[in-house]
């Protein structure tokens, strides 16, 4: 390590960036939200004492030291904070670096050195992102017909864009669409055209790879089930079916009623012991002059009178 030391900062600072730009180790990716404080792990347990460790960043490529913690006598620890002012701590014991209050400006290339008796490297590709917004859901909802297929005009969903926004369309938790785009100053829109025949849940669904929104199509298509009708379906058979209901009720006791008033002026009495009876029918002859007058009672006729009684028959 003596030794080591022994050679002018300048030559170690130039193999340094060497080393970077010729490095082919494996590149960590992280995916962190804006606003968040990110600990860049090493995965190390613990790092030599008088160990020198080193923090490059760059946008696409390393440019700049942000960090540099060297021992000779004491550790020293300088932070370059003219990008990250004072945002960064570094873990003497593990390597590792935090950063506070990350923005998508930070986002790019960390690399790491530690350098001990041999020199191990490390890099991160760090992508910050912003939180996604709530999809909104605009025209056709309010538009549809149809009894038992369901047709709607189209509706459009509809987003701000941003850094990898993914649009999507889901039918029953489903994806059956979706839309991006690279140009993140504009909005991506995404229609749906509804065609159903039965009771499905639509949900519109704005992601990029840390955060996601949702909107759910407020609207339940009609169906052909009995289980799956809605409620402005059943308010309006319900009723309808209790006033047919009703109405068979009035008809069939009116008719009723009718063929009983029928049959009791048709029929006469039939004695209790089953028996035929016989009534006793008196038919005046109509040559009595008191009787065509109707002056005289039945019981004062004249005995001269020729009367004829007819027996009729009752049907038991």
């Amino acid at each position: 390590m003596s030794s080591l030391y022994r050679i002018p900062g300048a030559v170690i600072y130039l193999l340094f960036c060497c080393l970077l730009s010729t490095a082919g180790e494996e590149v960590v990716k992280l995916q962190e939200l804006e606003g968040n404080t990110v600990i860049i792990h090493t995965g190390l347990t613990a790092v030599q004492s008088d160990a020198h460790i080193l923090w490059f960043y760059g946008p696409e490529n390393v440019e700049s030291r942000i960090v540099n913690s060297l021992v000779i006598r004491e550790t020293v620890i300088e932070y370059f904070t003219e990008r990250f002012r004072d945002r960064l701590q570094l873990n003497r014991n593990s390597g590792s670096l935090t950063i506070r209050n990350i923005s998508r400006e930070d986002s790019g290339l960390y690399k790491l050195q530690i350098i001990t008796g041999r020199i191990s490297d490390w890099s991160f590709r760090v992508n910050v992102y912003a939180p996604v917004l709530k999809p909104v859901i605009r025209n056709g909802t309010e538009k549809c017909s149809g009894i038992v297929t369901l047709r709607c005009s189209p509706v459009l969903c509809t987003v701000k864009n941003g850094k990898e926004v993914n649009l999507s369309w889901l039918k029953d938790k489903e994806r059956i669409s979706s839309i991006s785009s690279t140009d993140s100053s504009d909005h991506l829109s995404l229609p749906l055209n509804i065609t159903s025949s039965n009771c499905s849940t639509y949900t519109c669904v704005a992601a990029n790879p840390v955060s996601n929104q949702t909107t759910q199509l407020k609207f339940t298509p009609l169906c052909n089930n009995n289980t799956g009708r809605n409620a402005h379906d059943r308010h309006i058979i319900i009723p309808l079916a209790v006033l047919i209901c009703l109405g068979v009720i009035v008809a069939g006791s009116l008719i009723l009623f009718k063929l009983c008033c029928k049959e009791e002026t048709k029929q006469p009495e039939v004695a209790e012991n089953g028996e035929t009876d016989y009534s006793e029918v008196k038919i005046t002859s109509p040559n009595s002059k008191e009787a065509y007058e109707g002056k005289v009672s039945r019981e004062t006729k004249n005995q001269d009178q020729s009367e004829t009684v007819v027996y009729s028959h009752i049907r038991s």
